[in-house]
């Protein structure tokens, strides 16, 4: 009875709790077992794996050589040397509690390092949205999933710089 005297208005407000859970778009496979995320920062471009496992974090520094694959990767403490940079790149793995559950492979190309930080925190989050959709409120509400915009300005003819001017002489 109470489902009659509801308004299509009424029906229409479901509140998150009642939302059905969204399904993962992704399946792990014997075949692809991994979660892609793209991240930019900068110039910085980081393309980022993530897969269940034991919270291997690691960073590609060089091509990977058959001989020797592990020799291609860094552990991310000893890639960034700043404690600001290691705690940005851990960050939305910490706030969606999946710090030591996933394991997390980035590539890195371009930019310094605070732009690559940078550009892999965008790919983790947009790896860990396909991972599990139900965390993307989590990531987005502590911005992980915006891309920051901001680029160097081009340097202009006729000018020192972007926006510096050489110096003016009357004689």
């Amino acid at each position: 009875m109470a489902d009659e005297t509801m308004t299509p208005a009424a029906e229409a407000t479901i509140t998150p709790a009642e939302a059905p859970a969204p399904k993962p778009k992704f399946e792990f496979t014997a075949d692809n077992p991994w979660c892609w995320g793209t991240g930019r920062r900068k110039t910085a471009v980081a393309r980022v794996r993530i897969r269940p496992g034991t919270g291997k974090f690691m960073v590609q520094v060089k091509r990977i050589n058959k001989k020797d694959p592990d020799a291609a990767f860094k552990p991310v403490d000893v890639y960034f040397t700043e404690d600001r940079d290691r705690n940005d790149v851990v960050a939305p793995l910490k706030e969606t509690a999946t710090l030591g559950k996933v394991d997390v492979y980035a590539r890195v190309r371009g930019g310094g390092y605070m732009g690559q930080a940078g550009a892999i925190v965008l790919g983790i989050a947009r790896a860990l949205k396909d991972f599990d959709p139900g965390l993307e409120h989590t990531l987005r509400e502590h911005g992980f999933l915006t891309r920051d915009p901001r680029e160097v300005e081009r340097k202009k003819y006729g000018q020192a710089g972007a926006r510096r001017r050489f110096q003016f002489s009357k004689r």
